[in-house]
């Protein structure tokens, strides 16, 4: 994971598909969505917060926390353990989990691709690469 992070490039950026951060006590915060704030107070009695989702990046500053931000800068094999997707199941009648697209079947990421419209152009364009990657890596 990327340790010297340019918060600027990254508010500017349209392929983050992670915003994340990992606090002291090993707790892991992401923001999903646009507005989506989630906070924790650490074991060490700090509090951290994270905002944005994949629109922009606006997280507390203690100095002691780790960012997990990844963006399609990243290598592949970073981005297919990072990035994930929410699912209700086969027949959407499953609680909310998410799944990370190298545990994804192949005919998971084909159905996303091909049905879900509003789909996040960089969460699309990290689909279409672990297509590749896999047709590129098929023994």
């Amino acid at each position: 994971m990327k340790t010297d992070i340019d918060y600027d490039d990254l508010r500017r950026s349209s392929s983050m598909i992670r915003n994340a951060m990992r606090t002291p006590d090993g707790t892991i915060l992401q923001s999903r969505h646009r507005h989506d704030y989630v906070t924790h107070t650490d074991a060490n009695g700090k509090f951290y917060m994270l905002d944005g989702g994949l629109s922009y990046v606006r997280r507390s500053a203690n100095g002691d926390e780790e960012m997990m931000a990844v963006t399609l800068a990243e290598p592949h094999e970073e981005i297919r353990e990072a990035c994930d997707w929410g699912t209700y199941g086969i027949n959407g009648d499953q609680p909310l989990s998410y799944i990370t697209l190298c545990d994804m079947t192949t005919d998971h990421i084909e159905a996303v691709l091909k049905n879900v419209s509003s789909i996040n152009p960089a969460i699309k364009t990290a689909m279409q690469n672990e297509l590749e990657y896999r047709n590129d890596n098929a023994e």
